[in-house]
């Protein structure tokens, strides 16, 4: 009788996963309907809906809700929509800009640093976080917050709260009548969501793609090929690859990459076994940048490389991106338990804070 894999053994895992990252995993749908929820009781200032600017301040986790707005909504945002994770926001920020200030912890140095910026400004504020200096800002302030109720991310991990992150935003924004979207496309999301988590989860055994990369990705270096609307879920994905799994990763996007990356593809030559494309296809790209993924395919596999081709099926651009999203992180939760990991801590950011912290 073959050996069980620990992925396909909820006590295993557990064993590991010691912060239940899992289960905020399996809780995303519950994330979207609960921030979509909340955000409607948020009052927004008539003056808000005249903005000519967003700016969305964020580091880290905090800051993949902005990034999955920014790259799906780019062809219909009605402003200028820009992420900023730095110390200082842009030098256009001014009164008729809107200041979205994202920390999950509401602590984290730099968006607080651009909090105390918006304000001298005299930019309009916007918080969501789920406490701390942030919150008490956000209430100094009297300005809109969602401040989330961390129910559905059991791990307390900021990368995992990105339902709450982006459906957070989402909620403002709509009602500032910057974007349109109904409470029926929130409900195919988390509907599409529900049904896709049965072929993901530890029960899941056969067929299983989340495992199946997983395995794929074992001691491989990886890089994530996106483009178009899926640019921002792909950067998540990357994001949790590197705090969950603990895995060096990089980023392209096509169809920029066709212009340079494909020459760097002959050396150095030992790498060639320990790298692993992911290609993260859809039949909605431009039908030019469709053209594109097999033929980089082809280049990547022609130098030496393995190149994986996920591709979203979902109906909608919204929908895939959730696609790619949940996907990404059962696979970077499987990936952290075939590490051997447990996904939550993350010594080395905590370790670099603490140096940080000594230097005045």
């Amino acid at each position: 009788m073959a050996k069980q894999s620990i992925l396909d053994s909820r006590d295993e895992i557990k064993k590991l996963d010691m912060s239940n990252v899992l289960g905020s995993v399996e809780k995303l749908p519950d994330q979207i309907e609960d921030a979509w929820g909340a955000t409607k009781q948020i009052q927004v200032p008539p003056s808000y809906k005249e903005v000519k600017q967003i700016v969305v301040s964020g580091m880290g986790g905090s800051a993949l809700g902005a990034k999955v707005i920014k790259t799906l909504y780019k062809s219909s945002l009605k402003v200028p929509f820009e992420v900023v994770n730095h110390y200082e926001l842009p030098t256009y920020v001014g009164s008729d800009t809107l200041v979205v200030l994202s920390s999950y912890s509401g602590t984290t140095e730099e968006t607080l640093a651009s909090a105390e910026d918006a304000k001298k400004r005299g930019a309009k504020l916007a918080v969501i976080c789920a406490g701390g200096k942030l919150a008490e800002f956000a209430k100094k302030e009297e300005c809109p917050a969602y401040i989330i109720d961390p129910k559905y991310n059991p791990s307390n991990q900021p990368r995992m709260a990105i339902g709450y992150s982006v459906f957070g935003q989402l909620g403002l924004f709509h009602a500032m009548g910057l974007i349109e979207l109904g409470d029926d496309d929130v409900a195919k999301v988390v509907a599409l969501l529900r049904t896709n988590a049965k072929n993901l989860v530890p029960e899941s055994v056969d067929h299983n793609t989340a495992k199946f990369l997983a395995y794929a990705a074992v001691d491989k270096m990886l890089v994530l090929i996106s483009a178009e609307h899926l640019e921002g879920a792909a950067h998540a994905f990357n994001n949790q690859l590197n705090e969950n799994a603990k895995n060096l990763t990089a980023e392209a996007l096509i169809p920029e990459l066709n212009h340079h990356y494909l020459e760097s593809l002959s050396s150095p030559i030992h790498m060639k076994d320990g790298v692993l494309f992911f290609f993260i296809d859809s039949g909605l790209y431009h039908p030019r940048v469709q053209a594109r993924f097999p033929i980089t395919l082809d280049v990547v596999e022609k130098n030496g490389f393995h190149g994986e081709m996920i591709r979203a099926v979902a109906k909608t651009k919204l929908e895939q991106v959730w696609e790619i999203i949940q996907l990404g992180a059962y696979t970077n939760f499987y990936l952290a338990m075939l590490n051997g990991i447990n996904p939550a801590p993350i010594p080395w950011v905590d370790y670099f804070k603490e140096q940080l912290a000594k230097v005045k």
